[in-house]
């Protein structure tokens, strides 16, 4: 386990217990307390005839962080297991004995527990006794996001981690409609700093854009076993997430039993409640292609999946390793070698790092076969492709690597995501196209003759970047 919050830091689980009994005795007052408030009679009825209550929490993330794990890690989701089945244990039995003193919801039945949820958390003995007093309210456990009660306290809210170690919080005008900002500190990081002596915070003191999506729906997953209502849980993606990662994100919501999450992508047109601008000028002069800080770089780690792609090109072969990151399906590294014919061996290095460099800064695998792609036709290329027809798909040595780099990477999504793929089609739903094909139309002019790829306009003549041929020849 990482180094704890401090030495002397540990879950207190009988006050856990004691909050939970006092939560639900308070919220079930307030249910008598606000039944003439309703504004519709439905809406009263409903409230006094199953009397529901909704005990949440908030803190979550802070309290992984004070205990030294990471959100969404195996450590981080075995202790939220246990958490939340002693939160609705303890929830339902202080129902009972709010029963057994007041009596049960007007609606209620013995067939409540034969539910599902009360079976996973009790014993039969305990559902038999329980049943003589039957329960005081139809449903217990809701988690809200409690935005404004946890930035109050410098907290996190709900079952989500910080929005950031620093954030601006913006409260939008009722009465003369000017939007007022507040800068919100994360108190668990600056009180680490203070304890430790130190400026540096260790990697479990993480935000919400660095949380893997799927360590979020992970983490619901496990709390929603334990949540007889909902929960709301607001994922942040990158501007970077594509239709591809937002599909994969709600069918993996789905197969491990979600019933519901929200997703906000950054940079999109509808300005967030939490944000780290303070306004949309801010926003947009910022490099919205890219999740990561400027010159932030991040490190290859040992267990990258790695891919193999062998070339022909004008020059002789040329091998392309590339390795990507098992979680994201992000390109990390590549590596370029000539064969026993190939062209210059230092250029290969140059390029392979610059190409490393531009995938571990965040700039995404399209934009770098962008820039390669604009590198135009290799007259050696051509010549080879006229003469041996054996050359690999490209103008030139950065296209046909650009080429092999985007093959390999929707070869990495497809074993990723199989499974969910399967599902897609299944559902006969077309998301996205998961190999990127351009379909040339034969009637425009701008479609290669030999091939039917586009065509571009590259250093004054028309050519193709997928066979290399031409106008100017």
């Amino acid at each position: 386990m990482n180094k704890p919050y401090t030495d002397q830091a540990y879950l207190d689980t009988s006050g856990l217990v004691d909050a939970v009994k006092i939560g639900v005795r308070t919220l079930d007052k307030l249910i008598d307390e606000n039944y003439y408030r309703h504004p519709l009679k439905q809406q009263q009825e409903m409230s006094y005839n199953y009397r529901n209550i909704g005990l949440g929490v908030f803190g979550y993330a802070t309290m992984l962080m004070k205990l030294g794990l990471k959100y969404g890690s195996k450590e981080a989701l075995e202790l939220t297991d246990d958490i939340f089945g002693l939160i609705f244990r303890a929830a339902v039995i202080e129902s009972n004995e709010l029963a057994r003193n007041l009596g049960v919801f007007p609606k209620y039945k013995d067939c409540v527990w034969d539910s599902q949820i009360i079976k996973n958390h009790f014993r039969q003995d305990e559902i038999d006794n329980m049943m003589q007093y039957g329960l005081r309210n139809c449903s217990l456990i809701s988690i809200a996001p409690n935005g404004s009660t946890a930035t109050t306290l410098s907290e996190s809210g709900g079952c989500e981690p910080h929005f950031s170690m620093k954030f601006t919080r913006r409260t939008v005008g009722m009465t003369d409609g000017e939007d007022t900002y507040f800068e919100v500190y994360c108190q668990a990081a600056q009180d680490y700093m203070k304890i430790n002596k130190t400026d540096e915070l260790p990697d479990y003191f993480i935000s919400a854009p660095e949380v893997p999506w799927q360590d979020r729906i992970k983490t619901q997953a496990v709390m929603q076993k334990h949540v007889d209502t909902a929960i709301s849980s607001t994922v942040n993606l990158p501007n970077s997430a594509t239709k591809e990662d937002i599909s994969m994100l709600y069918l993996m919501a789905w197969e491990e039993g979600l019933k519901g999450v929200t997703i906000f992508r950054d940079g999109c047109k509808r300005m967030p409640i939490l944000s780290t601008k303070k306004n949309n000028e801010d926003a947009e002069t910022t490099d919205l292609n890219s999740d990561l800080p400027r010159g932030y770089i991040l490190e290859a780690s040992d267990n990258l999946i790695g891919k193999k792609r062998k070339l022909q090109t004008g020059c002789g072969s040329l091998h392309v390793k590339a390795f990507f990151d098992p979680m994201t399906g992000d390109l990390m590294e590549t590596f370029l070698s000539r064969g026993s014919t190939g062209g210059c061996a230092n250029s290969y290095t140059g390029l392979s790092r610059m190409i490393s460099l531009a995938a571990r800064t965040g700039a995404g695998i399209d934009a770098i076969v962008d820039q390669l792609n604009s590198c135009g036709v290799c007259p050696s290329y051509a010549v080879r492709r006229a003469t041996k027809h054996d050359t690999s798909p490209g103008a030139s040595c950065p296209i046909a690597i650009g080429k092999a780099l985007k093959e390999m990477q929707e070869e990495m999504y497809e074993e990723m995501y199989e499974d969910i793929k399967q599902q897609l089609e299944k559902n006969e739903t077309i998301m996205f196209d998961p190999k990127g094909v351009i379909t040339a139309c034969p009637e425009c002019e701008d479609v290669c003759p030999e091939c039917g790829q586009p065509l571009i306009h590259s250093n004054g003549c028309i050519q193709c970047t997928n066979c290399a041929w031409s106008k100017c020849n």
